[in-house]
């Protein structure tokens, strides 16, 4: 697990990724054991996010995540599950923000299709439709 490297720090998460992610920063609120949290994501791709914070929940930890996005009315509720953490400690030793990945589960493949199609739309909207097509082309 990366929170998990004795005496060393924990690999960069970002040489572990498989998806194109947009910097995009969103308010996201998340319920566990009966403690509500609002945080912010860091960056967003359409398998996961990151969230920026100080109190990540564990490893493996399965929660809905409502996103309040710009675009839409009602917040964007998602399933999702604790991939990997980023500690404050190991954060300030790489000069970059502390909190957790987050592997997004989606009920079938249409509404996976569904999100898909917001994400590139919200990328589009955010950094053009030029350097959206050239980013979803690396990954």
């Amino acid at each position: 697990m990366l929170s998990d490297w004795p005496g060393m720090p924990p690999p960069n998460p970002e040489d572990l990724r498989t998806g194109v992610r947009a910097p995009l920063r969103l308010r996201v609120d998340y319920e566990r054991m009966n403690s509500f949290f609002a945080d912010y994501t860091k960056n967003l791709s359409k398998g996961g996010t990151f969230i920026k914070t100080t109190r990540p929940l564990e490893i493996g930890a399965r929660c809905q995540f409502s996103f309040t996005l710009p675009a839409l009315s009602e917040p964007l509720v998602l399933e999702g599950e604790v991939t990997w953490q980023l500690s404050t400690d190991a954060a300030r030793a790489r000069n970059e923000d502390p909190g957790m990945g987050i592997r997004f589960l989606f009920k079938d493949a249409a509404a996976q299709r569904d999100f898909e199609s917001l994400i590139e739309k919200m990328m589009e909207d955010s950094l053009g439709p030029d350097a959206t097509r050239a980013l979803l082309k690396r990954g």
